[in-house]
């Protein structure tokens, strides 16, 4: 009887995903942001048109009522979301810069000055 046996490495438990959209030549599953306010505008553009159909039954009212509110959400969720990621890679630059800094001065003349003057300070 000859046994089979399977190696981890034989297998590709989670390959890498394929599935980009390019929409004018960028993939937009690199932009961040993007996938939140989009599914947030779609799943609240639908909903409100939808009630605003129940309510009215107008279709096409619903219609401009639904993509309107798709169109407010989406940009009410972008721009704050966008704000934050903005202000989060600025600061965590200043804070590598600063790393990197400390790494330099570490052991150094110039790392003692700097501690003696934030003991005066204090």
């Amino acid at each position: 009887m000859g046994e089979s046996r399977v190696h981890s490495e034989d297998i590709d438990i989670d390959p890498p995903s394929e599935r980009s959209l390019f929409i004018f030549g960028r993939d937009v599953s690199t932009i961040p942001c993007f996938r939140n306010s989009f599914l947030y505008g779609i799943s609240i553009g639908m909903g409100i048109g939808f009630l605003a159909f129940l309510k009215t039954s107008r279709p096409q009212l619903s219609t401009h009522i639904g993509f309107g509110s798709f169109m407010a959400t989406t940009v009410g969720y972008w721009f704050p979301c966008r704000y934050n990621w903005s202000k989060q890679k600025f600061d965590t630059a200043q804070l590598q810069q600063a790393l990197q800094q400390q790494a330099i001065y570490e052991g150094t003349e110039k790392e003692r000055e700097q501690q003696e003057a934030k003991l005066e300070h204090a």
